[in-house]
């Protein structure tokens, strides 16, 4: 009896070490506190929806910079809200609007995705902290140059607090993979002051979104092999080639990388 007990506890703190380690939860050791963090800032209302609601992406990350081709910035609308313009950046994909007559929507799309513009975008089509081909700085190292923003006008939308419903599954590649983004969740509106500073002005609705970075998530291959064999013996249950990433100038089988 108490053989088996031995077993059974060890096969628990086994499954427990696994559940542990396939964890997809964002996390990076090198910067645990860092993230990069959405804010939306709802500007004015519309008869259908809103506009000028100010999308700013801040890296608050200390080490990791978003180098080229640059951030990409997704999300899942809860209604059948449309894009109808964007000033600052602009959707990979406009999708189907053929359910309207005269003026086309900018994006269709359930689940847009924009991207920042390129340099030497004309005036009329930048905001602030626009246009730098989606390349962010780490706020550490330079913080006027770690956020980038966009603005949008969105119809078939709530028009109210009250009646906005909040989108949904925000995905982040800055460039590649890796980071893992939590729930939109409505905070106090944020605040502006007036150039000479005399007056300040507030956000009708704001809301955040926190995108964490993981090492995990963004490698292609797994970070070790375990191979678990009841004769002790590594030719039994092998770890499979490249199993950590190989070198490319060497011949050596699951050597890993650096």
């Amino acid at each position: 009896f108490l053989s088996r007990f031995t077993t059974l506890l060890l096969l628990l703190s086994l499954l427990s070490a696994a559940t542990i380690f396939t964890s997809t939860e964002a996390y990076d050791p090198l910067d645990p506190t860092g993230n990069i963090t959405v804010k939306w800032d709802i500007m004015s209302w519309t008869p259908d929806g809103y506009m000028q609601a100010v999308v700013t992406l801040y890296n608050f990350q200390q080490y990791r910079h978003i180098q080229a081709p640059g951030w990409s910035l997704g999300w899942t609308w809860r209604k059948r809200e449309v894009i109808w313009d964007v000033v600052g950046g602009q959707t990979t994909e406009q999708g189907d609007c053929s359910r309207f007559k005269g003026n086309i929507p900018h994006c269709c799309k359930k689940k847009p995705t924009v991207v920042d513009l390129l340099p030497g975008t004309p005036y009329n089509k930048q905001v602030a902290n626009c246009c730098k081909g989606g390349v962010l700085s780490s706020w550490a190292q330079d913080p006027s140059a770690a956020a980038a923003s966009f603005q949008l006008s969105v119809g078939q939308a709530g028009t109210t607090n009250k009646t906005v419903r909040l989108p949904v599954n925000f995905t982040l590649q800055a460039p590649g993979p890796g980071y893992t983004c939590g729930p939109a969740k409505v905070v106090k509106p944020s605040r502006f002051t007036t150039a000479d500073k005399r007056r300040v002005t507030q956000a009708l609705m704001t809301w955040n979104v926190t995108c964490t970075y993981s090492q995990f998530l963004a490698q292609k291959t797994p970070t070790c092999c375990v191979s678990l064999s009841s004769f002790y013996n590594n030719t039994i249950v092998p770890c499979p080639t490249c199993s950590c990433g190989c070198k490319s100038n060497t011949t050596l089988s699951g050597s890993c990388v650096k």
